[in-house]
């Protein structure tokens, strides 16, 4: 029999011990031994779990008890679990988390800490699609050329609802608190936050590149309007919050923002609170996972997952290569990122103004792949809206600024990469 230890039951870890219970015979057939949850650890012991083991509330109960053979986190946040895992990986127990956010900060010192003890972190990215396993196992022959993924479910069902229903970025931002999709304080989904943590991870298998979230390009969603989705619509592009990552010679570039992408494209067809991730290896070409990003059943089915593959022994070094990787590989500059763009303005609507606006923005060897225009609220303007053919980050930002001073064009400029 193996004993497991819960640190967090809340609704991932309720789940965690429900199918650990219920589903126990097919469980036990798959993994070889009985799973059992010997004990859990709650901030609140008069709060009712529901549960039938036993319950503290210091997290030292579980991670010190010699009979606990797996600690599986998922209390998130960054430093506290990170001490305390750090504690169970010294006492020689096997570690699960969920939890994105202390890998995205100390993965690497993890995997130090971890050596040759199983550090299991499905569940940490998509929810309950394998792309931890499919990187570190199925597509190991491969060199990765990108990945890029929808990772983030309440950002997809706002921008499905805006596309498809026409709805408007505040009434369904509203609606997503009200089904529970996003928190009283949204900022960390529609902002991109949580989409970079999930990329950081992906990277670190695939590339052995060592980033913080303050290192890379991340952006939100809050910018975007029915303009820009009625412009997407008619240029054929689908409107997605990715995060990419993408080998570019011997540097790789990371970045989380909305993307249009074009609408025939396997991943712009995912909708909904649903995640996909597609990648690219040298040799197998492009593969596609898709399935629930959240959720406690099947963020639980992930973690389940794990430690089943440790009681069989079928596990692999934490970051799932034995040796470094080419140290060679650098993070790319923000700056340096090369990409198609899309622009919205708010000009006068005068004679003059395009050329202007084309002119400011050849000073920065930029030209004009597309343009669209709209009318505007505002008495005397219209709404300029345009793709520009392939340049730098930096060239962008910087024409971008320049833009801003011309006095034909007004407050409220937008911006969004379109990824092909």
């Amino acid at each position: 029999m193996v004993n497991i230890g819960i640190i967090g039951i809340g609704t991932v870890g309720k789940s965690v011990a429900t199918i650990l219970a219920e589903n126990a015979d097919i469980i036990e057939a798959r993994a070889g031994k009985k799973i059992l949850v010997k004990s859990g650890v709650v901030k609140n012991l008069s709060k009712d779990r529901g549960v039938s083991f036993t319950v503290t509330d210091n997290p030292l109960d579980v991670i010190d008890d010699p009979e606990i053979d797996i600690v599986v986190e998922l209390m998130g946040g960054v430093e506290e679990p990170y001490e305390l895992v750090k504690k169970a990986l010294s006492n020689g127990k096997a570690v699960v988390t969920a939890n994105k956010a202390l890998l995205a900060y100390h993965r690497y010192e993890l995997q130090e800490l971890a050596g040759d003890i199983p550090f299991m972190y499905e569940a940490s990215t998509a929810g309950g699609i394998p792309i931890i396993g499919a990187l570190r196992n199925g597509l190991s022959a491969n060199h990765i050329d990108s990945i890029k993924g929808i990772m983030n479910g309440t950002c997809n069902y706002m921008l499905t609802k805006m596309i498809n229903e026409g709805a408007q970025y505040d009434d369904i931002l509203k609606e997503s608190q009200e089904l529970g999709y996003a928190e009283a304080d949204p900022s960390f989904d529609v902002g991109g936050f949580d989409a970079s943590h999930k990329l950081l991870i992906l990277a670190s298998i695939a590339y052995g590149i060592d980033a913080k979230p303050e290192d890379i390009l991340i952006e939100g969603i809050e910018n975007i309007t029915q303009t820009d989705v009625t412009f997407a619509k008619e240029f054929g592009y689908e409107i997605k919050l990715l995060g990419i990552a993408k080998k570019v010679n011997s540097s790789v570039e990371l970045r989380v923002h909305a993307t249009m992408i074009p609408n025939e494209s396997m991943i712009a067809k995912v909708d909904g609170v649903m995640n996909a991730v597609t990648v690219v290896g040298d040799r197998v070409g492009e593969t596609m996972y898709y399935g629930a990003g959240a959720g406690g059943d099947a963020t639980a089915s992930a973690v389940i997952s794990d430690i089943i593959d440790i009681v069989r022994g079928n596990y692999s070094p934490m970051l799932g290569y034995k040796k470094s990787l080419d140290k060679n590989i650098k993070l790319l500059s923000k700056d340096e990122i090369v990409s198609q763009y899309y622009v919205r303005l708010e000009v006068d609507d005068e004679s003059g103004v395009l050329a202007s606006i084309a002119s400011t923005l050849g000073e920065f060897d930029i030209s004009i792949e597309s343009m669209l225009q709209k009318p505007s609220k505002k008495e005397d303007g219209v709404k300029l809206l345009f793709t520009t053919h392939s340049c730098k980050e930096i060239k962008m930002q910087d024409a971008l600024q320049a833009l801003a001073t011309l006095d034909a064009v007004h407050e409220g400029i937008a911006m969004m990469r379109i990824e092909k």
